[in-house]
């Protein structure tokens, strides 16, 4: 060690500031810690990031299950229907021929759909007129009758049954699919207050330098609310779509005491449950209830694949208002 000192204003003897330095003593190597932080950071998120991927197959198979089991059980023959086997032993593809002649399968889907498009149609513009009055107009008691629609919302649905069915019998359209899609002629609370959401996010000067030019009430709703509002609209045709898609209910009231070719597609699923239950004198045909079961799912995937891109886009935007 040196022996070189220096001294202080006190005349305190300091050590040399060469002694401060052990020249035996190694470097430290500074750049070591943060890359072995860095290497244990991205272990850990190649841990997380299989964990997370082997979560969401296990969900994925999970959910997909039924429909696994579905498309397994329409290629069975009668006896093996309820085996759990996913994969057939006796593999029977002629169960979607037979089915056409078995069940009115064509009939039902016709009846579905017609009813399913018209509902969701008149649902949309009728809910999309109305939400445009409480959105645009201002009026004394907008907010107190905009509150009394939202209100029927608290309403359960077995409290309307039995006027609603009343109404009908009195026009006398009982035995017609018209009650399934003639109701959303008067709109839904739900979707009008989707609705009027999106349109309070549009500005108002639209509007107003529409007017001035000459612009009809109808023409702002038609040339510039409701094209705006187009994702919120295609919301609300695929959610009434798929309601009324559903609907057993409503068919099971109103149609039930018709012919089957009347039936709507989940009216006709019971149907043939009760044809071929060995306990009705049926033999057991199940199969053709699994392959009917497996072909009225495509329509409602066909309409979530096109109509994906505007449902995510209009439930991210339409809760923001302005």
């Amino acid at each position: 060690m040196s022996t070189t000192q220096r001294s202080d204003r006190e005349g305190t003897t300091l050590p040399a500031i060469d002694d401060a330095v052990d020249p035996a003593e190694p470097e430290k190597d500074l750049g070591s810690q943060p890359r072995r932080t860095f290497e244990s950071w991205r272990l850990r998120t190649w841990i997380f990031e299989i964990l997370r991927w082997a979560l969401l197959i296990a969900l994925a198979i999970l959910f997909m299950y039924p429909l696994l089991w579905l498309l397994s059980a329409s290629f069975k023959p009668r006896g093996e229907v309820f085996d759990n086997a996913l994969i057939p032993k006796t593999f029977t593809p002629s169960n979607y021929v037979d089915v056409w002649t078995e069940l009115p399968l064509l009939s039902w889907l016709g009846n579905s759909i017609f009813i399913a498009v018209a509902g969701a149609l008149l649902m949309t513009v009728a809910s999309s007129a109305v939400a445009f009055g409480f959105a645009y107009f201002r009026f004394p008691g907008r907010n107190i009758l905009f509150g009394l629609v939202l209100a029927t919302m608290m309403l359960p649905g077995a409290v309307t049954l039995i006027p609603n069915y009343l109404i009908w019998k009195y026009i006398g359209f009982l035995g017609t699919n018209v009650p399934l899609w003639g109701s959303a002629l008067f709109g839904s609370a739900f979707y009008i207050f989707l609705m009027r959401q999106f349109y309070m996010g549009i500005p108002r000067d639209l509007f107003e330098a529409a007017r001035i030019d000459g612009c009809g009430y109808f023409a702002l709703f038609r040339r510039i609310a409701f094209p705006l509002a187009l994702p919120s609209a295609i919301i609300v045709f695929l959610f009434e779509f798929q309601a009324s898609w559903n609907n057993f209910q409503g068919a099971l009231i109103y149609l039930n005491f018709g012919q089957p070719d009347t039936y709507t597609v989940p009216l006709g699923i019971n149907y043939a449950m009760s044809k071929y239950s060995p306990t009705a004198g049926g033999h057991g045909d199940y199969q053709y209830v699994m392959v009917t079961a497996l072909v009225v799912t495509l329509p409602m995937l066909i309409m979530f694949a096109f109509g994906q891109k505007y449902f995510i886009k209009g439930i991210s935007t339409g809760g923001v208002k302005g």
